[in-house]
């Protein structure tokens, strides 16, 4: 597994996936670890879980102009909604932070970038580079 921020998976030759959670009674998703139980229906079952779709819509969002020293502005913040019915917080890229251009729901699509790397020890003690990834949606061509 490679570190990621947020719900998202991934293993060696696998594209990376963002992880949710089913309620065995009532079938309400959701996203984030942790839960003992299910908000919808109470049922204490335990969630089982399940691989979210990578494509969704638009639900909202906000175009950030100011933000901490060392982060480019300005850049899209957004809530997607997914199929599932779990909506997820991201940043929107490959899109010009125009309101013009973006357009309440309109079709994204999930991706993945590296945004950093950092150097770990091995289970031998060698030093490894390990890459760190996030995900983002951008607008989708379907």
């Amino acid at each position: 597994m490679a570190p990621c921020f947020g719900e998202i998976w991934t293993a060696p030759g696998e594209k990376p996936y963002l992880v949710g959670y089913r309620c065995q009674g009532c079938g309400a998703a959701y996203i984030g670890e942790g839960r003992v139980g299910c908000s919808k229906c109470t049922s204490t079952q335990p969630l089982k879980e399940i691989k979210l779709s990578e494509r969704g819509s638009l639900y909202v969002y906000s175009i950030v102009h100011q933000s901490v020293p060392g982060v480019p502005v300005p850049y899209v913040s957004a809530i997607v909604d997914l199929p599932e019915g779990v909506s997820v917080r991201c940043n929107l890229v490959d899109i010009e932070p125009d309101p013009a251009k973006i357009k309440f729901g309109m079709p994204v699509e999930m991706i993945t970038r590296k945004i950093r790397e950092r150097k770990e020890k091995n289970a031998e003690g060698a030093e490894e580079t390990i890459e760190i990834i996030a995900f983002f949606f951008k607008p989708s061509q379907n």
